[in-house]
């Protein structure tokens, strides 16, 4: 079977979930002895900023239709909108005529509302910058429209999480829409020990993301203050950039927790990998999520998560199995997990274990892969006999 990929974001030249899981895809459906290749920006690819990938995605993806003759198309998130569009005005023209997935991490719908002020307790403890309310009341409006354009267009609509597939439904009109897990592990890393991280002895909470309102991470910051009120020193390490950065380091100052807590910015996936290695835990305090690959990442490293019990991350960290789940905006129930951590290590190990095994039978490429071939099954008779026809040309 041949498998066109689309995608906006892409590794290395980006640091994406969605790229990543792109990746993760083609090496399984690869290592499965299908053909797969990958559009995105670049050489040879679509041109310009990311903003114009909807449009400019267009040409170069017409030119690889005619080349590579694709049984199935799989575009990711709503940049690929006009891309699915193209494929079904081209449909009938096409031999074989390609199945058309569509694979969305979010519902945007959802993402416009995680864009408020955090509250807690009756305090305020974060407000969205002018950045991120341009984003909600101009660029994510688009974003719910290409998605929605996505959703209607195509044969087969995939979300990560059985959560986001509910709000799909929801949001934007889709029927029948099926879980496809996200994966890690198809790449060859390496394992870094955790001397790796020299600079920052081992056992500090850790923090990975892009710096933004729904990310919570200034409810973790007050969970940090109610952690050394109680005499429970911990260390955070702050991996991510964005717009809400300068916010959250005032925010860190003002709460008097700024010596407890370093924001490294933006490091690429090597250097996530060598910090999750000397963590003592993942917190993930966020407001709204699909399916976080820093998650998988950490559960990959044997490394516990302790995260808001939102969206589709109940469905990948068991709560006192291999990990630690708790509500969303609620610094108290977040210092309280914390410091069972930080007080019993080896608890905490014990959990990350459990979170290894579990990424082990669920997460990996090959499990996924296998998974992403039975929902498609009965997506179109060329996929089926491309399928049936792997390899040929």
């Amino acid at each position: 079977m041949r498998v066109l990929l689309v995608a906006n974001t892409l590794p290395p030249v980006d640091v994406s979930g969605v790229g990543e899981q792109v990746l993760q895809l083609a090496t399984g459906l690869r290592q499965a002895g299908h053909e797969v290749e990958v559009l995105g920006r670049g050489p040879g690819q679509a041109r310009g900023p990311k903003v114009l990938f909807p449009l400019s995605a267009v040409l170069p993806f017409v030119r690889r239709l005619r080349r590579f003759r694709p049984h199935v198309v799989q575009v990711h998130e709503s940049d690929g909108a006009f891309v699915a569009l193209t494929t079904a005005v081209l449909a009938a023209a096409l031999d074989p005529k390609p199945c058309l997935v569509a694979l969305l991490q979010v519902s945007y719908r959802r993402e416009i509302k995680a864009v408020r002020p955090l509250r807690a307790e009756g305090r305020v403890l974060g407000r969205p910058s002018w950045t991120e309310w341009r984003f909600r009341w101009f660029r994510a409006p688009w974003h719910v429209a290409l998605g929605c354009l996505t959703a209607e267009i195509a044969d087969r609509v995939l979300a990560p999480s059985r959560r986001t597939a509910e709000e799909l439904e929801c949001d934007y009109g889709a029927s029948g829409v099926a879980v496809l897990p996200n994966a890690t592990g198809g790449h060859d890393h390496p394992r870094p020990s955790v001397a790796a991280a020299a600079d920052e002895e081992a056992g500090y909470l850790l923090f990975v993301g892009r710096l933004r309102i729904r990310k919570g991470v200034e409810v973790l910051l007050d969970a940090v203050r109610l952690l050394r009120e109680r005499g429970c020193g911990p260390r955070l390490l702050v991996v991510g950039d964005g717009e809400h950065r300068a916010r959250l380091e005032r925010a860190a100052r003002e709460l008097g927790v700024d010596s407890a807590v370093r924001f490294l910015g933006r490091c690429d996936a090597a250097e996530v990998r060598r910090r999750l290695a000397g963590a003592a835990a993942l917190v993930v305090p966020s407001l709204y999520e699909g399916m976080p690959l820093v998650v998988l990442e950490a559960m990959e490293a044997g490394i516990p998560v302790v995260a808001s019990a939102v969206s589709g991350i109940p469905e990948v960290v068991l709560d006192g199995e291999t990990g630690w789940l708790v509500p969303a905006e609620n610094p108290g129930a977040l210092s309280a997990a914390l410091e069972e951590v930080m007080t019993d290590l080896a608890a905490a190990r014990r959990r990350g274990e459990a979170g290894r095994r579990r990424l082990e039978s669920h997460y990996r490429p090959a499990t996924v892969t296998r998974q992403w071939i039975e929902l498609l099954s009965n997506c179109d008779q060329g996929a089926r006999e491309g399928g049936r026809r792997s390899g040929d040309g």
